[in-house]
């Protein structure tokens, strides 16, 4: 599946302005990097993902604790946030966008982006209005660990207006963007110091020689396509509140997303040799369990056809032994004059022996292994009784409007 990373411009959205985009299918590489006007974006497809980046000068981020029961509403989480920020902000909270980090609690520090409400629901309207709707929207950079566990810089601009980003910084792993020639005190050292672990620093090809001969050091280059790429694998999404979409297609999307990123990015690629490794592992075994018992039935038909031929030689085909050996019993006793359990002597024997003495059939009729009484009234607890005497011998009644059936317990 596909994924359509928009970076949105700066500055009004309703000016006619080209979107920086990256088209992608596994997260991780660029199959098509341009910039267009929005018309003419590229379509992800169906299934695919649209993911708006907001620059990170278009953001500010706020440090604030919630209280508890805050996430509770929506409606109320927002003013609970209003009333936090109203004195830390230079503008009207009204007029500003609010979104919390991801997993936030009460009761923990959290992380807020903050931006102008009316910029982000313009550009995203804009999106909209080209058929390219936004599904996420991400920061370009955020708050908390990097990549490397400790400070980054990255130097983005052009040579005029320079500007760099610091990415875990301080204590709170906050960001902050400052010009780049303030950012060169943070790499000047005392004469004689040597750093060890020097700051890594990343720059766009058009301010990298910039960065080197202002920082004092080798920068590698990191182009926008693949900065924006990286946001976009970010667990952050911007669009809450009165701007957070929902509904089946954007789960859907969310879903499709997800599994695309699973089949095809590098990260997954132990996880899903696992995957195949174990439904193969499966495979395997559930065939050589069905072979194992297919072998065992073989075995005992096997073995039910040689006794049914050793017992009787005479039988050459053996089409069904339990059957044919059944008809062969019943001939035998036939022959001999054995009585078999559901004749009709057994059965009137039975059933003398378990009727109470007060209880005297009227009519006596059998029919294939069925001995029916009739003029036989018993109270529910004689038939139980009758049925626990009928049991030891294998037999069974059922009594039906004064009359009693008898017949062996293994007939349907």
């Amino acid at each position: 599946m596909s994924t359509l990373v928009i970076t949105l411009p700066l500055g009004s959205p309703q000016a006619p302005a080209d979107y920086s985009y990256t088209l992608t299918v596994d997260g991780h590489n660029a199959t098509q990097q341009a910039s267009a006007s929005a018309a003419l974006l590229p379509d992800p497809g169906r299934t695919g993902e649209v993911v708006a980046v907001v620059p990170v000068r278009a953001l500010s981020w706020q440090r604030v604790t919630l209280p508890p029961g805050a996430l509770a509403q929506s409606a109320r989480l927002r003013a609970v946030l209003d009333g936090l920020l109203e004195e830390q902000l230079l503008d009207d909270p009204a007029q500003l966008h609010f979104a919390l980090q991801p997993g936030a609690q009460a009761g923990s520090p959290i992380w807020v982006a903050v931006c102008d409400r009316a910029w982000l629901r313009q550009a995203l309207q804009a999106l909209e209005a080209a058929g390219r709707p936004a599904d996420r929207v991400v920061p370009e950079f955020a708050p908390g660990p990097t990549a490397s566990g400790r400070e980054e810089c990255e130097v983005l601009g052009q040579p005029e207006d320079a500007y760099a980003v610091l990415t875990g910084h301080g204590a709170q792993q906050a960001v902050a963007v400052l010009p780049l020639a303030a950012a060169r005190a943070l790499f000047t050292q005392a004469p004689g110091d040597e750093d060890e672990n020097p700051l890594p620093v990343r720059a766009e090809p058009a301010v990298a020689a910039l960065a080197e001969r202002l920082l004092g050091r080798p920068v590698q280059l990191r182009t926008a396509s693949q900065r924006a790429l990286a946001a976009a694998r970010g667990d952050w999404d911007l669009a809450q509140f009165d701007l957070a979409s929902s509904g089946r297609t954007r789960l859907m999307r969310r879903l499709g997303s997800a599994a695309g990123a699973f089949a095809r990015a590098p990260q997954w690629r132990a996880a899903r040799w696992a995957l195949g490794l174990a439904l193969a592992a499966q495979v395997i075994g559930l065939n050589l369990w069905a072979w194992q018992d297919r072998q065992a039935l073989a075995a005992k038909q096997a073995g039910l056809r040689a006794i049914l031929t050793q017992t009787f030689p005479h039988i050459k085909a053996v089409v069904d032994a339990p059957v044919q050996m059944q008809r062969e019993l019943a001939q035998l006793r036939q022959a001999t004059g054995s009585l078999e359990r559901q004749d009709l002597e057994p059965l009137m024997a039975a059933a003398g022996a378990a009727l109470p003495p007060t209880q005297v059939p009227a009519q006596i009729e059998y029919t294939r292994g069925d001995l029916v009484l009739r003029g036989v009234q018993l109270q529910p607890e004689e038939l139980a009784a009758m049925n626990q005497r009928l049991a030891a011998h294998g037999y069974e009644a059922h009594a039906q409007e004064g009359t009693l059936l008898v017949r062996t317990q293994d007939r349907p």
